[in-house]
């Protein structure tokens, strides 16, 4: 007798899958009008930022006579180096010949213990603020918050005579107080809000284990605080070492940090313009921020994103 093949019913629900098709979101179009509006965007705001500096390396690789040319966006035909060792150790601006060396190390004395004190400082309040509530917590809070949208150039005058009564003008340690000073609001309010965003229930937890203050905020808010860190050490690394009027009005020539020796080279009248050494100076000036932003990027943007859950 012959074998019968019996058919086998599918599932209802699957038959009446396969009667209507696949189903899900229709894939996208990788070139639609969308995408083309999106990235054309996007590559019109790289290349704004980016072609500067490209004429900026290009130059600053170049020597004179082939500048004179006129071809800005032109790639050097034969590459010098020599703009770069006169803008680091040669450039004249005045009767000093020093180039930026001088003013570099002027402003890694300043950066590092102005970052380190404000970060410091500003964490511990922040910590105080969202953890301990204490009488008089909201008052300090928004004194420091109206503090940060204060101009910079109302308090310049005051600040002369308070760091010249105490003796502390003209010198780098007044500059350090005041960068400390003008950093705090902004650095505090980003470690309450991201001190806020952390369990609660880890401090509670620590305090009915009878921890207290600094054992809280060492053994269990530091560890778990490092994007923010990065995100203050960022913020104040860049503002510090990128800033020119606090560093001309507070301190004196032998002292002038790195972007107050780069206006003096750039602007100096002394011989020819020598538009290669002023190129090769303000990248040589903008290497550090760089540096830091390029090897903290991601931290930066997790510090950012959790400190700013809750006001």
């Amino acid at each position: 007798m012959a074998d019968v093949a019996i058919p086998v019913s599918a599932p209802a629900g699957h038959a009446d899958q396969a009667l209507a098709g696949p189903s899900g979101p229709r894939p996208r179009k990788v070139i639609s009008r969308r995408n083309i509006i999106l990235y054309g965007t996007l590559f019109v705001v790289a290349v704004y930022y980016l072609l500067p500096l490209y004429v900026m390396i290009v130059t600053s690789l170049k020597g004179m006579p082939e500048i004179r040319l006129g071809n800005i966006f032109s790639p050097p035909v034969e590459i010098t180096f020599q703009p770069w060792v006169k803008a680091w150790a040669e450039a004249c601006t005045g009767l000093n010949c020093e180039g930026l060396s001088r003013g570099f190390w002027n402003s890694v004395r300043i950066t590092v213990p102005s970052v380190v004190l404000s970060i410091a400082i500003a964490s511990v309040n922040g910590y105080a603020l969202a953890n301990w509530r204490f009488k008089g917590a909201d008052v300090f809070f928004t004194i420091l918050i109206f503090g940060a949208f204060i101009p910079y150039q109302v308090m310049l005058y005051p600040i002369v005579i308070m760091l010249r009564e105490i003796g502390l003008y003209g010198g780098l340690y007044g500059l350090i107080i005041v960068h400390c000073i003008f950093g705090m609001p902004i650095l505090t309010l980003l470690f309450r809000n991201y001190f806020t965003s952390l369990p609660e229930e880890l401090f509670k937890a620590a305090r009915v284990d009878g921890a207290g203050f600094w054992g809280i905020y060492f053994k269990i808010m530091l560890p778990m605080s490092l994007p923010i860190f990065v995100v203050a050490v960022i913020l104040q690394v860049t503002g510090i070492w990128n800033d020119f009027l606090f560093g001309v009005v507070y301190t004196r020539p032998d002292y002038y940090p790195m972007t107050v020796q780069l206006n003096n080279i750039v602007n100096s009248v002394q011989g020819v313009k020598e538009y290669n050494v002023n190129m090769a100076a303000t990248l040589l000036t903008g290497l550090v921020p760089l540096i830091v932003y390029f090897i903290s990027g991601k931290l930066f943007v997790r510090g950012i994103a959790a400190g700013a859950v809750k006001g």
